[in-house]
């Protein structure tokens, strides 16, 4: 599991949905949660909060102008890529902090990736959950 440290930068709520932007180490993330600042006391603007998101959850791209609908694209360089016969583990960094992804091998080939390749990880939205930070 991928595991940042952010700061809430922002909050839009309608019903009980609320969409919320988190800063972490110059990279903005959002992310849809099922509370709003009135129900849940950790949803406030300037509280340091954890971002959690499972390693297969991260897509990379080497095409950094590509239209599509991922709302959360962080900029990364690739750390190492720990190769195996059906998956791969791509470790990402960006500023002083390391993220991985879990995507297939042959993805890994056809990219050509390696290390120190710039690359995009993006992450879904409702993929990226939040939790406060203790």
């Amino acid at each position: 599991m991928n595991t940042l440290t952010g700061t809430i930068t922002a909050i839009q709520s309608h019903d009980n949905l609320s969409l919320v932007k988190v800063l972490s180490n110059d990279a903005s993330f959002t992310s849809i949660v099922l509370d709003t600042p009135a129900i849940t006391d950790y949803l406030t603007i300037g509280n340091t909060i954890r971002l959690l998101f499972k390693e297969t959850e991260v897509i990379i791209a080497k095409n950094f102008d590509i239209a599509i609908s991922v709302q959360n694209r962080i900029p990364c360089s690739i750390h190492s890529i720990v190769t195996g016969v059906l998956l791969s583990q791509v470790n990402l960094s960006f500023g002083n902090v390391m993220i991985s992804s879990i995507i297939t091998t042959n993805a890994v080939k056809q990219l050509g990736l390696q290390e120190n390749d710039t690359v995009l990880a993006l992450i879904k939205t409702n993929e990226v959950s939040l939790s406060p930070h203790d």
